[in-house]
């Protein structure tokens, strides 16, 4: 029986592992100057990454609709050392609105692979990532994002701490960007 293990746990920023394949992060974003649900939608998503460039090699976002957008993402090579792959995610991704919640699930897309991937990297199988954003109050919000990896997925006990502080610092840029704009 797996039982939860906190892998990292900084300035509000907790990164789970709930079991084999399967994580989870909880953070929250306030602001007293911008309704935070007003925010949260595909140009979010986008800031994560245009705030993250020395994390992302390679990002294509492509909005579907509304509801709906198909991202590419390649991840610098950081365990290249270690003898790991280089990795990519390739998913379609969802928005729902119910009440006080916002939810972006996400799934790998497996069928085809994306151009402008080098030829050894591998996708990062995701069985689903949802992210939930519960809203608070007008000006906050908590952030509850489970990860779950596809079986076939192997992401090795040493590298998941590493992971931990990547996802801190992407989270953390996106954090403070947030809760310093005024209006």
């Amino acid at each position: 029986m797996d039982l939860e293990a906190v892998l990292f746990n900084k300035e509000g920023f907790k990164f789970i592992k709930v079991t084999k394949n399967q994580y989870k992060l909880e953070f929250s974003i306030e602001n007293e100057r911008i309704n935070i649900a007003n925010i949260i939608d595909f140009n979010l998503i986008k800031l994560i990454y245009d705030l993250n460039r020395d994390v992302y090699e390679y990002v294509d976002f492509k909005k579907v609709s509304e509801n709906e957008a198909i991202v590419t993402l390649l991840m610098k090579h950081f365990f290249e050392d270690l003898g790991l792959p280089q990795r990519f995610s390739y998913i379609h991704m969802q928005k729902f609105i119910n009440n006080n919640i916002i939810t972006f699930h996400s799934r790998s897309i497996r069928d085809h692979r994306p151009p402008n991937m080098p030829p050894d990297s591998e996708l990062m199988n995701m069985r689903d990532l949802i992210c939930e954003c519960v809203i608070v109050t007008p000006h906050k919000a908590n952030f509850n994002v489970n990860v779950i990896f596809d079986p076939s997925m192997i992401v090795p006990p040493f590298a998941e701490k590493m992971v931990g502080m990547i996802l801190f610092k992407i989270f953390k840029r996106v954090k403070q960007f947030i809760e310093n704009v005024r209006v």
